[in-house]
């Protein structure tokens, strides 16, 4: 979600004079959903974002949205700077999403994986996982002479991008059968694959090979392949890509690191903890 330029001169004026309200305690569930919705929205400002800005993005009332802040505030999970009236994600989230991290072993485990094969090939490296309908970065390496599109935490498509591909390739058939046939395949460039029939090709040829491509369909400039990350005879754990400038590599000098590629992915799956 882009963030959506709003005055707020009425948020700031508001902000001095509503007090947070204790919820009902029918409302709770519903409460806790908006303040859940309200930490998402807040993960898209990374430099803060005004009271006016979250209303908008997320359709609440103005008295909702502080009430909820202002919990979140005093709680831990955000930050409000006075100066500059913005509100952004506490460190308390960092804290959980490191915990969460070294669990799953995408720390201690990953990052060294991913360090040795950006040393091989000299490529930006990516590890991502399934999330609902998009696929969620968990541990990024950039190449020695250039920075990737990403960071951890971020979610992408998974019609455009060679991760996406090669999770809904992999994933359970109802898994799979269920996104195929739901998915926004809005396009990110122009040459973003937008057909449907296509894209069932494209994940059965991934099935077949056991890697998928992308070229310039997900970034302009950009190009990747990547593998599945699977414990033997097991469930998918993950995705892990190459990915490279176009002025630095064509798709096809990354297709030549494939091998590289399929041999950290065993690695990782013998490592990873599988997911619940």
């Amino acid at each position: 979600m882009s963030p959506t330029k709003t005055t707020a001169s009425a948020g700031d004026a508001a902000d001095a004079a509503i007090a947070p309200a204790p919820a009902r305690a029918g409302d709770r569930s519903g409460t806790v959903r908006k303040g859940l919705t309200l930490l998402e929205l807040l993960a898209n400002y990374p430099h803060g974002a005004t009271a006016g800005q979250i209303v908008a993005d997320s359709g609440y009332a103005f008295s909702t949205c502080y009430r909820l802040l202002t919990t979140l505030v005093d709680s831990g999970f955000a930050e409000y700077d006075p100066a500059t009236k913005r509100y952004r994600l506490g460190l308390l989230v960092f804290q959980m999403g490191q915990k969460v991290a070294t669990a799953r072993g995408y720390s201690g485990t990953a990052l060294p994986v991913l360090r040795r094969l950006t040393e091989a090939t000299g490529e930006s490296s990516l590890l991502a996982v399934l999330d609902g309908d998009r696929f969620l970065t968990v541990h990024t390496v950039d190449g020695p002479n250039h920075r990737i599109t990403t960071d951890p935490g971020d979610r992408g498509e998974l019609h455009t991008s060679s991760l996406g591909r090669v999770l809904l390739a992999f994933s359970p058939q109802d898994t799979r059968d269920e996104l195929v046939a739901t998915l926004d395949l809005a396009p990110r460039t122009d040459r973003s694959l937008a057909d449907r029939g296509e894209l069932k090709k494209i994940l059965e040829e991934t099935r077949e090979r056991g890697w998928a491509s992308q070229d310039q369909e997900h970034d302009d400039g950009m190009c990747a392949v990547a593998v599945p990350v699977m414990t033997p005879g097991g469930p998918l754990v993950a995705a892990l890509a190459l990915a490279a400038p176009v002025y630095r590599s064509d798709l096809a000098g990354l297709e030549q690191h494939i091998p590289l590629l399929k041999d950290a992915a065993v690695q990782l799956a013998s490592q990873l903890p599988q997911r619940p």
